[in-house]
């Protein structure tokens, strides 16, 4: 009697491998040139589709409206800066509720990290201009509440319950050694806190807070939808002051994702550096 001989599964390519890192797919300069590059392709692409008129070109409507669309993308970088700062200076007090030792204190802060990291930014950004009031009256002072007001509070929330949790995450990461030898040497748990523990976290948020604030400012595109007059708004309003051309349609609005582009690729950068200079070697 012959032994059956049953097949054996080669290994699984390394990419495949549970314990393999993921392949990582990072930006470069050559992302931003290539993009430029599509701009000036689809910009003279569409000037040659179209039939000859007493029109401006593609390219010169651009430039044109450049000034315009620049103080719109500003707009939505100065959203990207308020909302990030209201989101940093609550989502500290939210972080260290979620290291408290008190436990009521941790379960409100859990609570309510948990509900603003899974809510749509979309969503918040409704409610806020749907639930604020228009204006505010405090005794005899008169507080209006614009949109862009509204919608600076609806993107600070989701940015306080990603700060809170990588404060958690950078306190959490500290080594236990550090808390006990803090604890012998007399410190009151305040005093390890604030004086041991978070200026070692300082180096190792700054990374992941970085990356936030990059994904901050593409979400402020987000504001363009409850009425805000960002960069978004604006490169509507270009294509309809110039009598709804379609051929405007992909250079104008790839025009646009440039600007976004340069802007965030710095960031980017910078953020892989202080990723490998505070990284965390166990």
């Amino acid at each position: 009697m012959t032994a059956r001989v049953l097949p054996v599964m080669p290994p699984l390519p390394k990419v495949l491998r549970r314990d393999a890192p993921l392949p990582r797919l990072r930006l470069s300069l050559w992302h931003g040139v290539a993009l430029a590059g599509f701009v000036v392709l689809t910009a003279m692409a569409a000037d040659a589709a179209t039939e000859p008129a007493p029109r401006a070109g593609v390219l010169a409507v651009l430039v044109r409206w450049s000034p315009l669309l620049l103080r719109g993308f500003g707009f939505n970088i100065l959203i990207s800066f308020m909302a990030m700062a209201i989101g940093t200076v609550l989502g500290a007090f939210l972080g260290l509720g979620l290291v408290s030792l008190r436990r009521p204190a941790r379960a409100l802060a859990w609570v309510l990290t948990e509900f603003f990291r899974n809510a749509p930014w979309l969503v918040l950004l409704f409610f806020m201009i749907y639930m604020l009031p228009f204006r505010i009256q405090i005794g005899p002072l008169s507080i209006a509440l614009p949109d862009w007001v509204k919608a600076v509070i609806g993107l600070g929330l989701p940015v306080m319950a990603n700060v809170a949790e990588v404060m958690r995450g950078a306190v959490q990461s500290i080594h236990p050694g550090q808390w006990e030898a803090a604890e012998s040497l007399g410190f009151s748990r305040n005093q390890q806190l604030w004086q041991i523990i978070l200026p070692q976290c300082i180096k190792r948020m700054i990374p992941p807070w970085m990356n936030l604030y990059a994904i901050l400012v593409m979400g402020t595109t987000l504001a363009s939808i409850v009425g805000v007059n960002d960069v978004v708004t604006l490169a509507g309003q270009v294509q309809a002051a110039e009598g709804g051309r379609t051929d405007l349609l992909v250079p104008l609005y790839g025009y646009v994702l440039l600007l976004f582009f340069i802007y965030c690729y710095p960031i980017a950068r910078l953020t892989q550096r202080l990723e490998r200079r505070y990284a965390v070697r166990i």
